[in-house]
């Protein structure tokens, strides 16, 4: 019989949030290790349907992928709403989503990432987890400096110094374009975790729930919808050429 703890030891803890990215990073987990968890956060985050899709990806994963099944441990949800509070934004306020005089979209929470991967790797080191998965990306992403790899980088010198850890953070989609993000769902799980995605991962900044269109639920007009249409036109154009509009 295998040890657990083993399996732990070898094992990683996926920044699951239930939107498309984390999604498609839980099944490349899933794929890789033979022992993963998933840990979510309500930061007081207006599109808090996203908590409820991350249910509802899990309850999938689980009965479609059969192979990914038994790799798939517990999941942990933290409540960092003061945070949110502190931190405010278009996605913790009812502000506008725009641009700012800094550059950077309203819909950025200072420090979102590296909050994120400090409780991750608190909760990684009780667990004995050592792989920290994430779904930042550089490539085709809102302007966010916290998706930066260099950032994550440093991250995980400070972690490790500062928990006397060997931790490392995973983002294989860092340099991925949200259409090369939809093909790697495809390569890893197929038409069904394409399929799986769609009708249950949760983007949306507006939190719609009710709009769904082929690339899955959504309002279509805020930041996170966009990019999310956008990789899907291009995958289509590339991937099922007969589907074109």
């Amino acid at each position: 019989m295998n040890d657990p703890n083993s399996e732990r030891g070898n094992g990683a803890l996926v920044l699951f949030s239930g939107g498309q990215d984390s999604s498609v990073c839980l099944a490349w987990a899933l794929e890789r290790y033979p022992h993963v968890e998933t840990v979510g956060f309500d930061y007081g985050q207006r599109h808090a349907v996203e908590l409820e899709a991350r249910v509802a990806v899990r309850a999938a994963v689980a009965a479609r992928f059969p192979s990914w099944a038994p790799r798939l441990g517990d999941d942990h949800m933290m409540d960092i709403s003061s945070f949110g509070a502190v931190a405010e934004s278009a996605l913790t306020a009812d502000r506008a989503i725009e641009m700012t005089a800094k550059g950077l979209p309203s819909t950025f929470v200072p420090g979102r990432n590296l909050v994120f991967f400090v409780y991750a790797a608190a909760l990684a080191d009780r667990r004995g987890l050592k792989a920290l998965v994430g779904g930042m990306c550089e490539t085709d992403f809102s302007g966010y400096p916290d998706c930066r790899r260099d950032t994550l980088d440093a991250m995980q010198t400070a972690l490790n110094l500062g928990m006397a850890q060997d931790f490392v953070i995973e983002t294989p989609l860092m340099s991925l374009t949200k259409a090369e993000t939809w093909a790697l769902a495809k390569g890893l799980g197929g038409e069904a975790l394409v399929e799986l995605i769609v009708a249950d991962s949760h983007t949306c900044y507006l939190g719609d729930r009710e709009t769904l269109h082929p690339w899955g639920y959504g309002c279509g007009t805020c930041p996170a919808c966009e990019l999310r249409a956008r990789g899907w036109e291009g995958w289509v154009a590339e991937d099922r050429p007969a589907l074109r509009p």
